[in-house]
C-alpha cells in the first residue's frame, strides 16, 4: 500500500512493475529502468492498459513483494504522471519521492527526455513534399504550426518529441518525437507506444500525416505563436520519396539546394572548387569520395576492413545492393522491422561504405552494425538509444555515427551515456546541427568534448547556410564557450544510397557527419591491425582529424573549426602517431583576423573585464589524465610588451574521458596601461596518464602553445560599454519562450543571449564605431563604475538581488553610470495560454518568465521612476528621426519627470493570437539623473533589433546615438525633444510575477541550479580587486604518489571484479557512471540530475547490496575500469542482469514497507 494523500488511514494497493523490452541489451547490464503502476481501479497510467507486442513485456509484482522472473530490467519510457487515474497525486508525490531516496536508485523522472532529431536540411525535402510552413518561417513570416527548426513540418511543435508531423498538438519535453499527438488514441500516452507501425518502404503514412498537419493547423498559442512549443532544434526532413516521385530526366543528379539565395552560377558551375576544380555539379559526378581523394588510401590497400561502424540511425536493408558488409541489424523501437522506412539510415549508411560506383562510401570494406532508434515517422525516445548504447558498448564498436541532434545538454541520461560510449573507446562522430547560419546553435552531442562535432560546407568551401555555429553554450554565463564544430566535410548535394537501390543527393550536417564518420573507418584501417586500437581512441583520432584539417580562408574559427577534412594529412599523422595529449587550438594568433573572430576584433587593454578563451585539453594517451602542474605562460624572449601581460588559467582536475578544458584568462597589467602592440608568449604544461598495456611508467607529455595578442592603450570611460551576460537565462532547462512571437519556427530562447552568439552584429557595429564591448559574467556588485561610460542590460530575464538594485542606483547616482535598457515582451495571459500539457511526460510545460523578467526589471529601475507595461507592441516606430521595427515589444507605463519620451502609434496585439490595434503608446524613453554627477538612462521595451536571430531590421543606428546620449550626454541626436513636467503614467497595473511558476528553480540570483547556472559571487571573469586572485584557478586532482598508485588499482580492480561486478568507471566529480553488479561494491550510477520538465517514473538503478559509488577518496581511474570490464566481459550476462533487477525490486519493496509502517 502506498499513502500520501487520497489513500486513507491505511493506504490503499497499488499494483506496479517493471516494463521490460525484449531485445539484445538485456542480455547485458543496463543502467536505465522504468516502472509503471497501477492502482486499485485497474487504470494504468491515467490510460486504459494497452497490451504489448511481441517484443515487449512486463512483469508484475504484487503486494508482497514476490516476483517471479525477475530478470531483465526494461529500458522503455512508461511513465506515470500526475494526472493518472489510479493514483492520486499524493500517493505519486510519496512514491517518487520514496524512488529518489532509495540507495544506488536515482529518480531521473525529469530527465529521459529525447530531445534531439535527424539533421538533415530542409532543402533536401523533394520537392512534392513542401511543408505547409516553408522556409519562409526563417525570415520571421508565417510558417505553419508543426514548423520545425527552419520552416520544417516534420519535426517541430513537438518538445522533445521529434516526430513525422509537428502538428499543434506536438508536446514539449518528451522522448517521444512523434508530432501527431493530438490524433494520437489514448493508449499512446505513455512513454510506451504499443501499435505496430510496421514497415513503411514506400513512405505510404505520408499522406495521412500531412492531413492530420491540415488538421491541426488552427493550433495557436501566445499571440499567435504557432504550434506548441518544442525542444527539436534541428530541422530534419523526410529524406525519401514520396509515392509516384521519379528520379529526374537526362541525368539530372537531383541533388536539393538549401539556399534559395544562392546563385544559378553557383549551383550549376559557377566558381571552382579549391579540391579538385570545377563546379558543384560536376564535383558530384566525381563524388565526396573523390573531394577528399580517398583513392590516395584505397590504393594503398585500406578500405575500412575489419572496422566495426555503428549506424545509429532509421536502419537498412539487409539485402541492399550498396553494402558488402551488413555484419548486423538490431531494432530498439517499438516498430516491429529492421528495415529503413524513411531512407535516412540507408543514406548515412552509404556514405560511409557504398560500393555502389555511382555514390561510392569511404569505407566499402567496413562492417556496418544498423541500429534502428527512430522509427519511420521519426520517432524515438532517449531509452532506446540508452538501450542501443548498451549494445553498442557490449559488442565492441570502434565508430559510432549520430546523423541527429539538438538543443539539449541538459538531457543527462543521454549525454552522460555518450561519457560512457567515448569512455569504452567507441569513436562517436555526429552533426554540429541545422540552425545556421545563426550562431550560438550548437547541437548536443556534438557540441560535447569527446565527440567529434561535424559542419557542414559547400564545394566551393564556404560554410553551408545550414550549418550550425558556435560557440557552445554550457559555460555560459560566468564562463566561455568552446570552438566547435571540430571540422566541416562537404554537407551539400552529396551523393549517397537509395532506399531501393540507385543513388540520390541531399544536404544538411546529417551528411557531413556520416562523411567524417566513413574517414574515420578508412583512417581506421591503416593502423596496423595487431595495435589498431591500443592507438586508437575518441582522442587520437580527434587530434589526427583536427591536426590535419586544411583550414578556410573567409569562416571564422566558431563556424569551421579547425578547418575542412583533408584525409591525406590525418592519414601521414596517424601513420607515425604515438600517444600524446596536445591542445585544441594548437596556436591561437588572436590578432588573426577573420579566422579568430570575435577575438581579433577587439584588443586587450588595462583595466578590462580579463579577455577569455576555452579551449580543450586533448589526452591520447589514455582515458583519464591530468596536469602535473598548473599551466605556466612565458613570454617570448626580447618580447618586451608580452612581460605586461598577465595570464592565469583553470582547468578539469581529471581529464576524463579523453579530455577536458584549459580557461584562459588575460588582462593587461598597470605597467601596460599606456602602451600598444603585438604580445606573444606560450602557454606549457604536462599531462599524464596511467601506464598504458605492458608499462609500468606513468604516461607523461609535455604541450606548448603559442599564442598572440594585440594590446592598446586604455580607452577613455565614454568609449567603455559593459554588457551584463549573468542576468540571461536560456534554455535548457526551463522553458524560456522567444523574444518575438512571429518567429514561430523558433519557439525557444535558446542561443546564449552573447555579443559573440546571437547578438554578434551589434558587436561588430559596435567595434566598428569604436567602442569597447566587456562582458561581465558575474553579479552587478562585480565591477568598478567608474570605468564604464555605460552598461547594457539586453533580454534579461534573471533575478536582480537588493545588493545589485543598491548598488546600480548608488553608480547610476554617484558614479555617473549610464544604464541602457532593452527589455521584452511580458504579458502573463499570453504565457498562460502557451502553457500546454506533454502528452508524453504527462506533465504540462508553460514559459517560466516572458520574453524578458519585466517584475525583475521594474525593480531595478524604480529607484530612478520607470517601468515596463504588459502590452505586446507590434510595428513600426520613429524615435527622433530613427526608424525602428518593434517586433513584440514591452511598452513604458512609468516614467519619471524630466524624462525625454516616445510615444507612437503602434499596433497593440496583447492577447491576440492574430493582428493587432492600433493605439498611442510609449515605447522609450531617456532620462539625465538629476543628481549632480549623475548618469542618464535609455529605457525601451525590444530588444530585437539588436538580435541577429530574430530581428526583422536592425536598430544599430538606434544604439549609436543612444550610446553618444549615455556616454557624453549628446542632445543632437533628435532623441532628445519635449521634457515631461510630470511623471508618466499610462494608469495600468504593472505586471506582477507568475504565482503558479517557481522561478526561482531556475533563478541563480534566488539560489536555483538548474544545471547552468551561474555564481552570486565574483569569480575568475570579474576584475582581480573583486574576487581572490590565485595565479591558477585550479589544482591538479592527482599527485605522483597517486599516480604511483595507479598501477596498483589496476591490478586491484582486475582481480576484484569477479566479486564486484565493475564494469565502468567514475566521473570527474568521482561519482560512478555505469552499471554496478551485484555483489559487494557496486558502483552508484550516474550522478544526481539536474533539470528537465517530466513526470514519468524511471530510474538510473545501480548495483544491488553493496556499498555506494566511488568517492574522492576512493577514486578509481577508467583504466582500471577498462581492465576490469574486459576479464568481466563474459560475466556480463543474464546472471548480472537478473541480480540487479532483483536487487532493485528488494529496494522499492523495502520502501513501500517503510511507507506503510
Amino acid at each position: 500500500p502506498i499513502s500520501g494523500g487520497g489513500g486513507g488511514s491505511g493506504g490503499r494497493p497499488v499494483m506496479w512493475e517493471w516494463v521490460e523490452r525484449n531485445n539484445k541489451a538485456m542480455a547485458y547490464p543496463t543502467d536505465f529502468a522504468v516502472i509503471r503502476l497501477e492502482g486499485a481501479d485497474g487504470a494504468a497510467n491515467g490510460a486504459s492498459s494497452p497490451s504489448p507486442p511481441a517484443n515487449q513485456s512486463t512483469h508484475q509484482v504484487n503486494a508482497s513483494g514476490d516476483s517471479g522472473d525477475a530478470g531483465a530490467i526494461g529500458a522503455g519510457t512508461a511513465g506515470i504522471g500526475e494526472h493518472s487515474a489510479g493514483i492520486s497525486r499524493g500517493e505519486l508525490r510519496a512514491l517518487k519521492a520514496l524512488i529518489a531516496a532509495a540507495p544506488q536508485v536515482k529518480d531521473v523522472n525529469r530527465e529521459q527526455k529525447f530531445t534531439r532529431a535527424l539533421a538533415w536540411d530542409d532543402a533536401s525535402r523533394p520537392a512534392n513534399d513542401v511543408p505547409s510552413g516553408g522556409r519562409k518561417a526563417r525570415a520571421g513570416g508565417e510558417g505553419g504550426p508543426g514548423d520545425g527548426r527552419n520552416g520544417d513540418s516534420a519535426e517541430s511543435g513537438d518538445g522533445g518529441d521529434r516526430g513525422g508531423s509537428g502538428g499543434g498538438s506536438g508536446s514539449a519535453g518528451g522522448g517521444d518525437r512523434t508530432g501527431d499527438k493530438g490524433a494520437a488514441p489514448s493508449a499512446e500516452r505513455g512513454g510506451l507506444r504499443w501499435p505496430d507501425a510496421g514497415e513503411d518502404p514506400a513512405g505510404s503514412n505520408r499522406e495521412e500525416r500531412r492531413r492530420r498537419a491540415k488538421l491541426e493547423a488552427g493550433a495557436k498559442h501566445g499571440g499567435g505563436g504557432g504550434a506548441h512549443p518544442g525542444r527539436l532544434r534541428t530541422r530534419p526532413t523526410i529524406g525519401m520519396e514520396p509515392p509516384g516521385w521519379s528520379p529526374p530526366p537526362d541525368g539530372d543528379d537531383g541533388g536539393y539546394h538549401d539556399n534559395n539565395d544562392e546563385d544559378e552560377s553557383s549551383r550549376s558551375g559557377g566558381g571552382n572548387s579549391s579540391s579538385g576544380g570545377g563546379s558543384g555539379r560536376h564535383l558530384l559526378s566525381q563524388h565526396v569520395v573523390d573531394a577528399f581523394n580517398a583513392n590516395a588510401l584505397w590504393s594503398k590497400g585500406f578500405s575500412g576492413a575489419k572496422v566495426r561502424m555503428a549506424v545509429f540511425d532509421t536502419g537498412v536493408r539487409s539485402d541492399h545492393p550498396h553494402f558488402r558488409r551488413v555484419k548486423e541489424r538490431t531494432n530498439w523501437t517499438h516498430e516491429n522491422t529492421l528495415n529503413d522506412g524513411l531512407g535516412h539510415g540507408t543514406f548515412v549508411a552509404g556514405v560511409i561504405a557504398s560500393q555502389d560506383g555511382q555514390c561510392p562510401g569511404f569505407a566499402p570494406d567496413a562492417e556496418i552494425h544498423a541500429f534502428r532508434v527512430f522509427t519511420n515517422d521519426q520517432v524515438s525516445y532517449t531509452s532506446w538509444f540508452l538501450d542501443a548504447f548498451n549494445y553498442a558498448i557490449a559488442t565492441d564498436m570502434h565508430v559510432l555515427n549520430l546523423s541527429i541532434g539538438g538543443p539539449d545538454y541538459l538531457d543527462r541520461p543521454f549525454v552522460e551515456k555518450v561519457l560512457e560510449i567515448t569512455a569504452n573507446r567507441i569513436i562517436m562522430v555526429s552533426a554540429i546541427g541545422n540552425d545556421g547560419p545563426l550562431f550560438g546553435t550548437l547541437n548536443n552531442p556534438a557540441d560535447q568534448m569527446d565527440v567529434i562535432g561535424v559542419g557542414g560546407i559547400d564545394y566551393q568551401d564556404n560554410i553551408a547556410s545550414f550549418s550550425s555555429r558556435g560557440m557552445s553554450t554550457w559555460e555560459l554565463p560566468d564562463g566561455y564557450g568552446r570552438v566547435k564544430p571540430d571540422v566541416v566535410a562537404y554537407g551539400r548535394d552529396v551523393m549517397g544510397s537509395r532506399i531501393t537501390g540507385g543513388c540520390r543527393s541531399l544536404s544538411g550536417t546529417s551528411v557531413a557527419s556520416p562523411v567524417v564518420a566513413g574517414a574515420v573507418v578508412l583512417l581506421s584501417s591503416v593502423v596496423p591491425e595487431d595495435r589498431r586500437w591500443d592507438i586508437l581512441n575518441p582522442a587520437s583520432m580527434k587530434q589526427a582529424l583536427v591536426e590535419g584539417a586544411s583550414r578556410l580562408q573567409g569562416p571564422m574559427i566558431y563556424e569551421q573549426g579547425a578547418g575542412r577534412l583533408n584525409l591525406e594529412a590525418s592519414y601521414a599523422i596517424l601513420k607515425h602517431y604515438t600517444p600524446r595529449a596536445s591542445l585544441i587550438p594548437g596556436s591561437m594568433d588572436f590578432t588573426s583576423c577573420p579566422y579568430m573572430w570575435p577575438h581579433c576584433k577587439q584588443e586587450l587593454y588595462h583595466g578590462a573585464m580579463p579577455f577569455m578563451f576555452n579551449a580543450t585539453i586533448v589526452n591520447g594517451m589514455g582515458l583519464t589524465g591530468w596536469l602535473e602542474a598548473p599551466p605556466q605562460w612565458t613570454p617570448t624572449p626580447h618580447d618586451h610588451l608580452a612581460a605586461h601581460l598577465d595570464v592565469r588559467f583553470a582547468f578539469s582536475e581529471i581529464l576524463w574521458p579523453w579530455t577536458g578544458y584549459l580557461a584562459i584568462y588575460v588582462r593587461v597589467k598597470a605597467s601596460g596601461r599606456g602602451v600598444a602592440g603585438r604580445a606573444s608568449g606560450k602557454v606549457t604544461f604536462a599531462v599524464l596518464s596511467p601506464p598504458g598495456k605492458g608499462e609500468k611508467e606513468v604516461r607523461r607529455s609535455v604541450v606548448e602553445v603559442p599564442m598572440t595578442f594585440a594590446i592598446v592603450a586604455t580607452p577613455p570611460r565614454s568609449k567603455r560599454i559593459l554588457w551584463s551576460q549573468f542576468h540571461s537565462v536560456r534554455y535548457p532547462p526551463g522553458y524560456i519562450p522567444r523574444d518575438n512571437l512571429d518567429v514561430k519556427s523558433d519557439i525557444l530562447d535558446w542561443h546564449g543571449d552573447h555579443p559573440h552568439t546571437n547578438f554578434h552584429g551589434m558587436y561588430d557595429a559596435l567595434r566598428d564605431r569604436g567602442y569597447y564591448l566587456e562582458i561581465l559574467g558575474s553579479p552587478l556588485t562585480c565591477f568598478d563604475a567608474k570605468e564604464y561610460g555605460a552598461i547594457m542590460l539586453v533580454d534579461s530575464e534573471e533575478e536582480y538581488s537588493k545588493a545589485e538594485v543598491e548598488k546600480l542606483t548608488d553608480d547610476v547616482n554617484r558614479h555617473g553610470l549610464s544604464v541602457a535598457v532593452f527589455g521584452e515582451w511580458y504579458h502573463v495571459p499570453t504565457m498562460e495560454s502557451m502553457r500546454f500539457f506533454d502528452d508524453n511526460t504527462h506533465s504540462y510545460w508553460t514559459p517560466v518568465t516572458g520574453g524578458a523578467n519585466v517584475p525583475a526589471l521594474n525593480d531595478l529601475l524604480a529607484p530612478f521612476g520607470f517601468a515596463f507595461g504588459d502590452r505586446i507592441l507590434q510595428g513600426n516606430a520613429n524615435l527622433g528621426g530613427q526608424q525602428v521595427a518593434v517586433n513584440s515589444g514591452a511598452n513604458l507605463a512609468r516614467a519619471p519627470p524630466g524624462a525625454f519620451i516616445h510615444s507612437v502609434n503602434i499596433g497593440d496585439r496583447t492577447g491576440r493570437s492574430r493582428g493587432s490595434i492600433q493605439g498611442e503608446h510609449v515605447v522609450a524613453a531617456l532620462y539625465q539623473v538629476p543628481a549632480s554627477g549623475g548618469g542618464r538612462l535609455f529605457v525601451y521595451g525590444d530588444s530585437n533589433c539588436l538580435d541577429s536571430s530574430h530581428m526583422t531590421v536592425n536598430c544599430y543606428p538606434l544604439l549609436m546615438n543612444v550610446l553618444r546620449f549615455l556616454t557624453t550626454n549628446d542632445r543632437s541626436t533628435g532623441l532628445t525633444g519635449a521634457v515631461a513636467d510630470s511623471a508618466y503614467s499610462n494608469g495600468e497595473a504593472l505586471p506582477q510575477r507568475r504565482r503558479d511558476v517557481d522561478f526561482g528553480e531556475f533563478s541563480t540570483t534566488l539560489g536555483g541550479q538548474p544545471g547552468n547556472e551561474g555564481s552570486t559571487t565574483c569569480g575568475p571573469e570579474s576584475p582581480l580587486q573583486f574576487h581572490e586572485a590565485r595565479a591558477s584557478y585550479s589544482m591538479p586532482a592527482w599527485t605522483q604518489t597517486q599516480a604511483e598508485a595507479t598501477s596498483k588499482a589496476v591490478e586491484a580492480a582486475t582481480a576484484a571484479v569477479a566479486g564486484t561486478g565493475l564494469v565502468s568507471g567514475v566521473m570527474t566529480d568521482g561519482s560512478a557512471v555505469g552499471v554496478g553488479g551485484s555483489g559487494g561494491g557496486g558502483s552508484e550510477v550516474n550522478t544526481a540530475a539536474k533539470g528537465g520538465g517530466s513526470a514519468a517514473t524511471a530510474a538510473y538503478v545501480g548495483g544491488g547490496g553493496g556499498g555506494g559509488g566511488a568517492t574522492e577518496r576512493q577514486r578509481l581511474t577508467f583504466e582500471a575500469h577498462e581492465a576490469a570490464a574486459e576479464e568481466a566481459s563474459a560475466r556480463r550476462k543474464w546472471e548480472s542482469l537478473r541480480a540487479k533487477a532483483v536487487a532493485g525490486v528488494r529496494v522499492l519493496e523495502a520502501g513501500v514497507r517503510v511507507l506503510r509502517d
